[in-house]
């Protein structure tokens, strides 16, 4: 895989990432060892986790499959870590980005993970009721305590992130502690071009395109409604999916579908490609259940979408 910078940094990361989000439920241990295998043998090196993520049971679980790499392999790893974040509190309490949770988040997740430090430790989502001042205080202790190597925020908006890295950029002569945003981004989803990526182009960070598949529509299962076993299923954890089932969205799902069978790929082949070249984004995270997900992805390295394709999805979804 391909490498690029992230933002004005010095690291470098595979312009694909993998999310673990579904291991430990979706996704048995034996799976998640071979669609990491897969993923480090084609060059990938950032991995994607969230203590919020099965209740902290992919993040034990890649903590514990990169501990039996080589060492010479577990160098390549980069993990990026949120903190903040509680999907299980009630709501209204399920955000609390205040000094004390995100340092004691921070701590859980070393521990979860076995380390000594977090390649990228995210601020997991704008909280309105603690100071952007004091985010930036943590963010700033935690990288020069040596626990974090590199920092970035989740879910932000891109009024949000300019306030929050405007902070941090004022504070000192080597630019904000923030290096990347991760949001979500894909053909159904195009919200962050309107904010968020100009905001990060403007800020020269690194971004993030998190779902680049939409859950799963934008692989056409859903065309002929809900298969079963898939995660739309299920009441609470299909929520996200079920989101996407509007009549606009079913268009553009069978756009790309067309698209892709023109040009003799997966649907999930070109979907990821498109995320994966548009301006400001430097890696696209894929969430693959097995490991024949996991090679398609990488399948999409070797492709790029003609401009006619990309004009024609400009056309269909904007």
């Amino acid at each position: 895989m391909r490498q690029r910078l992230v933002g004005n940094s010095g690291l470098r990361v595979s312009r694909m990432g993998l999310g673990t989000r579904g291991w430990g439920a979706d996704v048995a241990e034996e799976e998640a060892r071979r669609i990491l295998a897969e993923f480090l043998g084609a060059g990938g090196s950032v991995v994607e986790t969230s203590p919020a993520y099965e209740q902290g049971r992919s993040e034990a679980m890649l903590g514990a499959l990169v501990r039996e790499l080589p060492t010479s392999v577990q160098d390549t790893v980069i993990i990026s870590t949120a903190a903040g974040v509680n999907p299980h509190q009630p709501l209204g309490r399920r955000v609390d980005c205040s000094r004390r949770t995100l340092l004691a988040d921070l701590d859980r997740t070393l521990r979860a993970l076995g380390r000594e430090y977090i390649d990228i430790w995210n601020v997991g989502f704008w909280d309105a009721k603690t100071p952007a001042t004091e985010v930036v205080d943590t963010v700033e202790y935690a990288v020069r305590s040596g626990k974090v190597r590199y920092a970035g925020v989740r879910g932000y908006s891109g009024w949000q992130l300019g306030l929050t890295a405007g902070i941090s950029a004022a504070r000192g002569s080597g630019g904000s502690a923030l290096i990347v945003a991760q949001a979500e981004y894909n053909l159904l989803v195009r919200r962050p071009e309107e904010e968020l990526l100009p905001a990060v182009r403007h800020m020269e960070m690194g971004f993030f395109a998190a779902a680049p598949l939409a859950q799963g529509v934008l692989t056409g299962k859903y065309r002929s409604g809900i298969p079963h076993g898939a995660r739309a299923e299920d009441a609470h954890r299909g929520a996200e999916v079920q989101l996407y089932f509007e009549e606009r969205n079913d268009a553009i799902v069978d756009a790309l579908t067309t698209a892709a069978s023109g040009l003799g790929y997966p649907p999930s082949v070109l979907a990821t490609a498109w995320v994966r070249d548009r301006p400001g984004v430097t890696s696209a995270i894929v969430g693959p259940k097995t490991v024949e997900q996991m090679r398609e992805y990488i399948a999409s390295e070797d492709i790029r979408v003609p401009q006619a394709i990309s004009e024609a999805f400009d056309d269909i979804t904007l």
